[in-house]
């Protein structure tokens, strides 16, 4: 696999960058956006040195098969992922652009990331070992690493275009964007949750949580935007395997993160390089997620 296959990141002559974010590239087209998925990974807050290749497209392809599926429950900033339906001045760029990027509405992205937990598992383990609840939800004593919680939890977060989202309780976000506001996000957030929880389980998929992002669209209406269940946004476990009391093999990228932990990295620069070997396995595990999940291959 040579690494002329990896997008790391892209420059799109005659297009104006709005941003870089861990992942993504967004160029603004006046009324719409254009987010060009590259096969950068980030992992403890920071972008790793190697890419993965296909990583990208699978983030779009998988975003663009969820916001489907979501349409009913809330509008979403979606347009289209066909270049054919790009505008002209992307043209040049299709080569690239092609499988890894979608034409979005814009809108005003609201400044919480909107979580739900399933199963005790990552930061809300963690939390749930030193107080006994997660992220201020209390949860019932003896329960072990992995086990699938009583009842879904909406657990919010700020967010952070470089470094470590912080975890916040409901009131704590509704006053940052409005009590009755936070309220609706928590509906959407564990309906939208529930519904991809129901198609995974008939793939043999787990969903252990995932995480959401909202915005105002021009017209005022609260949309779905950014990502949708990916294997970068949501903890992915086969369910065959599934069994609570430890950490689960999974389809994203935690194999990545335990990569890290195992070397012993410090989780400062220098950013480590990934061996060749997990390079490939991640990337077979997130090609998996994609393809049992959508029923079919990348585009």
């Amino acid at each position: 696999m040579s690494s002329s296959s990896v997008v790391l990141e892209t420059t799109l002559t005659g297009l104006t960058l709005q941003r870089r974010g861990k992942v993504r590239d967004v160029y603004d087209l006046g009324t719409e956006l254009l987010i060009v998925a590259t096969d950068r990974i980030s992992a403890f807050d920071y972008v790793l040195a190697s890419g993965i290749p296909d990583k990208g497209k699978v983030l779009t392809q998988l975003s663009a098969f969820w916001f489907a599926q979501m349409g009913d429950i809330v509008p979403h900033h979606l347009l289209s992922v066909d270049v054919a339906d790009f505008p002209a001045v992307t043209k040049p760029h299709h080569d690239v652009l092609r499988g890894r990027s979608m034409l979005v509405r814009k809108t005003t992205p609201l400044p919480v990331e909107c979580v739900a937990r399933g199963y005790l598992v990552g930061s809300g383990w963690k939390d749930y070992q030193r107080s006994g609840s997660v992220c201020g939800v209390a949860l019932p004593a003896g329960l072990r690493e992995s086990d699938r919680l009583p009842q879904t939890i909406f657990t919010p977060a700020t967010k952070a275009d470089s470094g470590h989202d912080e975890n916040i309780s409901e009131a704590q976000a509704g006053a940052i964007v409005g009590a009755d506001r936070i309220a609706r996000l928590r509906d959407l957030t564990l309906a939208i949750y529930e519904r991809g929880v129901t198609h995974a389980a008939s793939q043999g998929i787990i969903i252990a949580d995932t995480k959401f992002e909202f915005g105002i669209a021009a017209d005022g209406t609260l949309t779905l935007i950014d990502e949708v269940l990916t294997p970068d946004s949501s903890r992915f476990w086969p369910a065959d395997t599934y069994a609570p009391g430890h950490a689960q093999p999974s389809f994203d990228k935690q194999f990545v993160r335990d990569h890290l932990e195992a070397i012993g990295w410090n989780k400062q620069p220098p950013v480590p390089s990934l061996p060749d070997d997990v390079v490939s396995r991640t990337r077979e595990k997130y090609l998996e997620a994609f393809r049992r999940l959508t029923g079919s291959g990348l585009q």
